[in-house]
């Protein structure tokens, strides 16, 4: 129960409500399920409140873990005692744990520990009583030919280590020598001797000092980086004088030749051993700061850009556009099946043959819209496609399409590819990647690795683990949002629905192609390993379009049809004639309808489904094209104003396709005439904006950008 209230506390939510999340973790829940289905047992949390109550579980079961193993290892060495014993159960954090440990840890050989075989301890006590006394004539009595204390000062230097071990050790100064650095420390970096030329990408760092806590996280990533490769030093410490004056405060009694001795092992201590430890910790702790704030930046990209306005099935040619090899183009029918496939080379002086094949494609397969992959030759591959005047061919308006084509490369080549086109090689299935991503971006950017599309910031620099488990929670999040159509999804798609994975999954999909389409929810339980609790954890998130309960169409579970049963009786109709229906939804009482168990939360949730079964959640898609005017970098002027796409936000900005090949930066400081603390608070990956060119480096190939009014 402790575990609870201490979350509880931090953040701010009843222990009850703790307890039942953590319940329903137990159980085997999903974020998602317990989101979307469980609102009576928590009170509505939403995806963000639960994601944080798990991850500070497995963090206090960790600490947990780790209390086990110091208890463990004091026992074995016979060094626990009621006292520590007390101090180690109240520990609240990893690193008031570890303080209390760091006098018990085994350690290699010390000077301290050498001192301490020369009998050199009572010595050190005697200084650490500050007494007027005379320390070198106490220290003649440790001489000792035996021991190798051969002089006076031989004899003082062993105790001084001594004490400077204690002062290292000592939990009280650990603790407000931590908070000095968290207050004052500088983060100071430098190039090393010899290295400026292969540091030149680290320049603004060779000369670099700022407040270390208060330093954004692209710059400490920075400089952490040119740190690890070996180009750039750097400290973060607070001023010297300062630190050393505050632990003698704490140590020091009086100005004695004793007290005298205690101050030179309190500089010894602090320069030799407490300052690179807790250095250490707070490099440690920035980093572990950078990263949250990186990873948050990816997982909001990441969720944005799968979120993104899917076009629909729609009868689709998609074109992987180049120069040299030509141009790869695939027809692709509504459900994104490929059809057909040829190459074609507009950009070489076969412009008429091109057009021929371009116009026989859209003919034949009567395709309604085209995609053009934004890599090498994608501008002018568009261009080539608009002037062809499709419109005329077909009697009507084909849009033509930029599609961000990020990470198709990798796609093509996996196993996941090979695995769907067999008999194609990786230029076909890049261009239908293209293809689909314009059809539906969620259903074809579960087949990659996030890390690959190219919407992060630092993403090699942070944690692994925690960058992993942030970007497959938004996967998780963004699938079970939008919902997945049990029939057509790829076994990919599938495995990412609440309570499924890729065994189901592949499952599922062998069952379908065995026994033909789910005819309704319940066949779901004839698939092989999807039991019972994965149906409850998946079936609310799984669609049957078409099937002959509407409901299994619907966001509404399956252990709710029959409070849908029962709304339909009482209003005197079939259920498929409440569906849709908003005037007979509206005329419902939901309070008759509540248990135990089931309360307004979800019984709204049930009348907005039953108002407007499975809807998207996504935006309505919107066609967007560059400015026909401009192709390269240098046909940019400033205080020009040219459309873009957003392809990343960072800490610092986002960058922004403006159809020349190279993106531009919108700084912060350039996106609003009022303050931005973030830069998601104006725009999102995938947002189309009107932006005002404000410098053109042709030479560095840099291009800086604004959003602000007046500009």
């Amino acid at each position: 129960m402790k575990l609870y209230d201490i979350i509880s506390t931090e953040l701010n939510v009843a222990a009850s409500r703790v307890a039942a999340v953590a319940g329903l973790f137990n159980e085997g829940a999903t974020i998602p399920f317990i989101a979307r289905y469980r609102k009576e047992v928590t009170g509505s949390m939403d995806e963000v409140m639960i994601t944080s109550i798990r991850d500070r579980i497995e963090a206090l079961v960790a600490l947990d873990k780790r209390k086990e193993a110091i208890i463990s290892s004091l026992e074995e060495r016979d060094l626990l005692t009621p006292q520590l014993q007390t101090d180690i159960d109240g520990a609240d954090s990893m690193t008031r744990l570890e303080d209390l440990y760091e006098k018990y840890r085994p350690k290699k050989r010390t000077r301290a520990q050498a001192a301490k075989e020369k009998g050199l301890e009572p010595l050190a006590d005697f200084l650490l009583k500050q007494i007027s006394a005379d320390p070198m004539a106490e220290a003649e009595k440790y001489i000792s030919e035996k021991l190798a204390v051969e002089s006076k000062e031989d004899a003082l230097s062993g105790a001084r280590d001594i004490i400077a071990e204690m002062i290292n050790e000592d939990v009280q100064i650990r603790e407000t020598t931590r908070k000095l650095f968290m207050q004052q420390a500088q983060m100071v970096s430098g190039v090393k001797k010899g290295k400026e030329d292969a540091a030149v990408k680290f320049k603004d760092y060779f000369d670099w000092s700022e407040n270390a806590f208060n330093a954004p996280s692209h710059r400490i990533h920075a400089m952490l980086r040119g740190q690890n490769e070996g180009l750039l030093t750097v400290h973060v410490l607070p001023d010297e004088e300062k630190a050393i004056e505050q632990i003698e405060k704490q140590v020091v009694k009086n100005n004695t030749p004793c007290a005298i001795q205690v101050k030179e092992a309190v500089k010894d201590s602090y320069k030799r051993l407490l300052s690179k430890s807790i250095e250490k910790e707070c490099i440690g702790e920035l980093k572990k700061k950078a990263d949250e704030t990186a990873i948050a930046v990816f997982a909001n990209n990441l969720s944005s850009l799968l979120l993104s306005s899917p076009l629909g099935q729609k009868a689709i040619l998609a074109i992987d556009p180049g120069f040299r090899t030509g141009c790869k183009v695939v027809c692709l029918d509504a459900q994104g099946k490929l059809l057909d496939h040829d190459v074609i080379f507009p950009l070489q002086g076969d412009g008429n043959t091109a057009a021929k094949k371009i116009s026989g494609l859209v003919k034949k397969y009567a395709i309604q819209a085209i995609a053009v992959g934004n890599g090498t030759a994608g501008r002018e591959t568009e261009g080539f496609i608009r002037k062809m005047g499709l419109d005329k061919i077909m009697d009507k308006n084909i849009d033509v399409i930029m599609v961000d084509e990020s990470g198709a490369s990798i796609y093509s080549a996996s196993q996941i590819a090979r695995q769907e086109f067999p008999d194609h090689d990786i230029t076909v299935r890049g261009a239908v990647s293209i293809g689909r991503r314009l059809m539906d971006p969620l259903a074809e950017l579960v087949k990659l690795d996030p890390r690959s599309i190219g919407v992060g910031q630092y993403q090699h620099d942070v944690d692994s683990k925690s960058l992993n488990t942030a970007l497959d929670d938004v996967v998780v999040s963004c699938v079970n949002k939008v919902g997945v159509e049990a029939n057509t999804a790829s076994r990919q798609l599938l495995s990412r629905v609440a309570g499924l994975n890729d065994t189901i999954a592949a499952n599922m999909v062998k069952f379908r192609e065995e026994n033909g389409p789910f005819k309704s929810r319940k066949d779901f339980l004839k698939v092989p390993r999807l039991g019972p609790k994965a149906f409850e954890q998946a079936a609310g998130f799984l669609r049957i379009h078409g099937a002959a309960n509407p409901l299994d169409a619907s966001g509404v579970h399956p252990e709710s049809y029959d409070i849908v049963t029962r709304m339909a009786k009482d209003l005197g109709v079939a259920v498929k004639d409440l569906v849709k229906n908003t005037e007979r939804i509206n005329a419902l009482d939901l309070k008759r309808y509540m248990t135990p168990t089931i309360g307004m939360p979800t019984l709204k949730d049930i009348a907005k489904e039953l108002a407007n079964p499975g809807r998207d959640p996504r935006k309505a898609f919107v066609s967007f094209s560059f400015d026909d005017t401009i192709h390269e970098i240098k046909d940019l002027v400033p205080g020009m104003k040219v459309p873009g796409i957003v392809t990343n936000v960072t800490a610092f900005g986002a960058f922004v396709d403006i159809g020349v090949h190279q993106d531009g930066l919108l700084h912060i400081s350039q996106m609003a005439d009022r303050f931005v603390k973030e830069p998601g608070e104006i725009v999102t990956v995938r947002d189309a904006v009107m932006v005002t060119i404000l410098e053109v480096d042709v030479k560095r190939n840099r291009i800086s950008l604004s959003l602000k009014k007046g500009q």
